[in-house]
């Protein structure tokens, strides 16, 4: 199969890749700079040019593709529903390629307040903001002849490059000489490796029925007090509780969404597509070196 992928060269996107290669698709990847052609074409895919704000360079690729894996998202979040209207037309014109072709267009989206204090399982419906406006656009699709699949994401995908929210933690925990969880620290954070993601977004381009939720979570839910902990372990520092209202002073934006009671279940992922983890849990990984690394911090694109 012939898979246009977007978001190739990120955090994701660069095993997404090799998982697919591996398989035996052809994969061509959507490149905004230099660098990130460099990448693919090191990594044995071709490049196509162009950006989620360019549509006509996503409609030239989806339409000389077999398949689309949708990963690239704007991570600003001082623009954040700016960059989910930018989500949403990217999916919008694969759409419009994909229409009643039946071919797939397997999208990432979150799950973070998807169920507050529940377990988030699969049947559950798109909140109704944020990237949920990205899944009701994709179950629409479903209906117009897309094999659509929506890969829920955690909070914490890991492994070595993460720059996602747990590095932003030990970077803030490095600058205010604390690590920091909120009230108790009982409130959970799903959690998965991001081979194991990788081989889910290939599962669901090769095998998931029309109007898919997926979910990507091995660690179904791992205690906050207890990723503070290792973090306050590795770097030599006191692990504190702080108050929502006193969180903000030391995490910043991500004292909301550390607070979050975000559990969640893949048992019905598992079940209809196979789907199997095999890389490590979120704090094992976590007491790996690369983690603490100088440096290490969220990119926010």
């Amino acid at each position: 199969m012939r898979v246009f992928v977007t978001g190739a060269s990120g955090f994701i996107g660069s095993a997404v890749v090799p998982e697919l290669l591996g398989a035996g698709h052809q994969v061509v990847g959507l490149a905004r700079s230099e660098a990130s052609a460099r990448a693919l074409e090191a990594a044995g895919a071709q490049v196509h040019r162009g950006s989620l704000d360019d549509p006509d360079s996503l409609r030239a690729g989806a339409a000389k593709a077999d398949g689309v894996i949708h990963l690239a998202f704007i991570h600003d979040f001082s623009q954040y529903e700016a960059s989910i209207r930018a989500d949403t037309r990217a999916i919008e014109v694969f759409g419009e390629v994909f229409q009643g072709s039946q071919r797939p267009l397997v999208i990432a989206s979150g799950m973070a307040g998807l169920a507050p204090g529940r377990t988030a399982v699969e049947t559950d419906p798109p909140p109704a903001h944020g990237r949920g406006v990205s899944e009701e656009t994709m179950l629409a699709l479903a209906t117009r002849g897309v094999r659509t699949a929506i890969v829920r994401l955690p909070p914490s995908v890991h492994g070595e490059g993460d720059h996602g929210f747990v590095p932003h933690l030990i970077a803030s925990a490095r600058q205010k000489g604390v690590s920091v969880y909120i009230g108790e620290g009982t409130n959970r954070w799903p959690a998965v490796h991001r081979s194991d993601a990788a081989r889910l977004f290939r599962l669901a381009l090769e095998r998931a029925p029309a109007g898919s939720k997926l979910h990507a979570v091995d660690d179904g839910g791992v205690p906050t007090r207890e990723i503070a902990s290792v973090i306050g372990r590795r770097l030599g520092v006191p692990v504190v509780s702080k108050t929502p209202a006193e969180a903000g002073e030391f995490l910043g934006f991500l004292a909301t969404f550390f607070a979050l009671d975000a559990a969640a279940s893949s048992a019905l992922t598992r079940e209809q597509l196979g789907w199997r983890t095999e890389g490590p849990g979120l704090l094992a990984d976590l007491d790996n070196d690369y983690y603490f690394a100088p440096g290490t911090g969220m990119k926010m694109s």
